[in-house]
């Protein structure tokens, strides 16, 4: 009877291994999601900054030179913002194409997965 009672206890540990390798894995998806749009909304940040003083230093100040750095700071700007909307495009697409190829680990889940693409 103890055999048996170790063997059940085996076999349900290892099916909690699963479910948490697949949380553990989505979860990891997640922060990779999110840490790519917290990398967008710095490149925002930075661009807006940029044209901000640019604005601010053509507006408030006669001097040329501080016209001439506000004018190269203002396109400075709006080329890092569509160099940062550029770039989370490009990652997002690349985490949808990893999720795309990620295979569930547990029993149950691959047979959903199997039969969900034998429908298409």
């Amino acid at each position: 009877m103890e055999a048996e009672e170790k063997n059940a206890i085996k076999q349900e540990l290892k099916i909690k291994e699963k479910i948490n390798l697949e949380i553990r894995d989505y979860l990891a998806i997640e922060r990779t999601k999110f840490a790519n749009e917290r990398t967008f909304l710095a490149y925002i940040r930075t661009a807006m900054t940029l044209v901000l003083a640019g604005f601010s230093l053509t507006q408030f100040f006669e001097n040329d030179i501080y016209k001439l750095a506000g004018v190269i700071f203002i396109p400075m700007g709006i080329l890092a913002g569509f160099y940062g909307l550029r770039r989370f495009l490009g990652k997002k697409k690349e985490i949808a194409g990893s999720m795309q190829a990620y295979t569930p680990t547990s029993q149950v889940h691959a047979a959903v997965a199997k039969a969900e693409t034998r429908k298409k």
